[in-house]
Order: structure tokens, then sequence, then C-alpha cells
């Protein structure tokens, strides 16, 4: 992987991690027309995925550097210090237990899953568009059925599990992350903003540990990994992140006032190229 390339691929993941049409599709796409993905190692090509979206995860806690503290705070001063009972905690006390036991799913899946997702499966075009135009079709019904009412202090342990059970549909590519979980948001009544808001909130620790799995089997299987210039890799997961920031703060405004039928038409369009594309 050339410099060029890892910065192109880190633009990519930066633009495509937040936004609901599938980062992970779109960089296994992006690696294999710029032949960075090597098909005969596909561990290799998830590890550096993996890696890169640390970056994105840096700017997920610079944007929500405030939120975060106040959860933090809140959680261990009423579950630690204080012994506050669960239903009189706050919000943001509450929120710190709803993303630990919404992530539960996906640690669960994604370990006892771990040979299938870094193998070939899914880096299969037809998987990929296959998951782009499935999920296109269950965000359009999310948009039609949802009141869009409910707000970040009205969301419950209930709903931190059924967002969380969505998300483990993240390890498919195509489905993308934040598109799953923005879409359950929606039909469990969310707001679109505030859907996203818990979407990128619930995602921190599944894509921490996501990322630093990946670096351990880096550093594990250096074998599998021989002749890997970390150089781009380190620049490719720097711009991921400044890229992934603006996308961040472009995806909460743009919810705000605007449905996803502009993410729901893309991934239709880009699903049926791919389709087209491969036979």
């Amino acid at each position: 992987m050339s410099l060029i390339d890892a910065i192109i691929i880190g633009i990519v993941q930066g633009l495509t991690e937040f936004i609901p049409i599938s980062s992970t599709a779109h960089m296994t796409l992006v690696g294999s027309m710029l032949g960075t993905m090597a098909k005969d190692n596909p561990e290799l090509w998830t590890a550096i995925q993996g890696v890169f979206q640390l970056g994105t995860l840096v700017a997920v806690f610079v944007f929500f550097a405030t939120d975060l503290r106040k959860i933090l705070f809140e959680f261990v001063n009423q579950n630690l210090t204080k012994r506050v009972s669960l239903v009189d905690q706050s919000v943001n006390a509450k929120l710190g237990w709803y993303i630990a036991i919404g992530t539960l799913p996906i640690l669960t899946i994604g370990y006892a899953l771990k040979k299938q997702l870094t193998g070939s499966f899914t880096k299969d075009p037809t998987v990929i568009a296959t998951t782009l135009i499935s999920l296109a079709i269950v965000l359009l019904v999310a948009e039609l059925l949802s009141k869009r009412t409910r707000t970040l202090e009205s969301i419950t342990m209930r709903d931190s599990i059924i967002v969380g059970l969505s998300q483990c549909m993240a390890l498919i590519p195509g489905s993308s992350r934040s598109g799953t979980t923005i879409t359950a948001g929606l039909f469990l009544g969310m707001t679109r903003d505030t859907a996203a808001r818990f979407s990128f909130l619930l995602g921190i620790p599944a894509i921490l540990l996501s990322g630093l799995a990946s670096m351990y089997d880096i550093y594990k299987a250096k074998e599998i990994f021989v002749g890997l210039d970390l150089l781009p890799i380190v620049v490719g997961t720097i711009v991921s992140g400044i890229v992934g920031y603006a996308s961040i703060a472009f995806l909460l405004k743009f919810l705000a006032k605007n449905s996803t039928m502009l993410f729901i038409i893309y991934r239709i369009v880009l699903g049926l190229l791919i389709f087209w594309l491969s036979f």
C-alpha cells in the first residue's frame, strides 16, 4: 500500500464510517480498485480496516468530548460513589449503562464468528451489493413508519438492547454500523439526529475493541503481514480521523433537517452498479 493509496482509503473510511452507506464496503471496493487488497490474504485487509477505524474513533472522542466526560463522571459517581438506583440515575449515567449493555451483542457474535468475518466471504462484491440494497429497503421502511418524536432522554435499556442487536448486522460489509443502528433507532421512534447520536456513542466500544484486536492480529501473526509498511497505515488512520470528524458534524446537522432518503438512493444505486459490474 502506497502513501497515496492510504490517504485515499483514509478519506473513504472517514467519509463513510458515520454516514449510513457502509465504510467497510467502500474501503473494500476502493482497496480492490487500487489493487491494495490482496484477495489471497483477506485477513490482512480486515486487520487494516480495523486499524483505520481507530482514526474515526478518535474523531468521536474529540467531537463528543463533553458528552463523554459527563457520561463517565455521572456513571462512576452514581454507581460507585453514591450507589444510586438505575431508575433514579441521570440521563448521562443511564447512557453509560446503555452503551455497555448495547455493546455486548456485537462483542459476543463478533468473537464467535471472527474466522468467518475475516475471511473471503465478507469481501465478496455480491454480498456487499446484497446488503447495501437490503438495508436501504429496511431504512426506507423505517423512515416511512417512524414517529420520530423520541429524544436521547427517553432512551431505555430495552432500546439499547434492540439497537445493540441491530449493530451486529454491521459485521457483514454493506450493512453499515451507523446504518443498522440508525434504522433501529427510527423504528423505535427516535428523531433522526437522536438515532445518529446514540449510534455514534454506542459504536465507541465496538470500534475501539475492533481496532485493538486488529493491531494485535498484526503483531501476533507477523508472518502473515511480512513486508507490510506501517507508515501508510499510520498516515491513513490519521486522515480517517480528520475526515471522520467533519463527517460526524455533517451528518448530525443534515439529519436535524433532512431524511435519510439521499443515503437510501445512494445505497441502491451503488448496490445495483456492483451487481452489474460483477456479472
